[in-house]
């Protein structure tokens, strides 16, 4: 018996719950730079909680999608916001080194990687 879809399924819930619980430790703040960030940051924990819901539930056509879309929205949001910078909020050069926010890029890299080991390339 292969367990491996089940450890992919696994690693994906705790990867996009960890991007989840870290936007939303990180939405308070964010209502200072710009009203709709803070409220971007509690939909991006929210969507990642019912993407986790959905790849337990095994429902992969939307479960992982969403979580894709999350991560991958995260992801460019964090490059946008430090190079030309997000409506209402100038770019925040200096920033990149943040913990949270590096912590939350490995997290979204990690979750776009195993969504297209998961997807698109297939073991020999």
């Amino acid at each position: 018996m292969n367990n491996r879809p089940k450890v992919l399924s696994w690693c994906g819930i705790v990867l996009i719950l960890i991007i989840g619980l870290i936007h939303v430790v990180d939405a308070r703040p964010s209502f200072e730079d710009a009203v709709y960030k803070g409220w971007l940051f509690y939909a991006n924990g929210l969507g990642a909680l019912i993407s986790a819901f959905g790849i337990y539930r095994r429902k992969r056509t939307w479960g992982w999608n969403l979580g894709v879309f999350i991560a991958t929205g995260s992801l460019l949001g964090y490059i946008i916001s430090r190079t030309i910078g997000l409506p209402l909020i100038p770019a925040e050069p200096d920033a990149w080194l943040e913990p949270l926010g590096v912590a939350s890029l490995i997290a979204e890299t990690m979750f776009i990687g195993l969504f297209l080991k998961r997807n698109f390339i297939r073991d020999k």
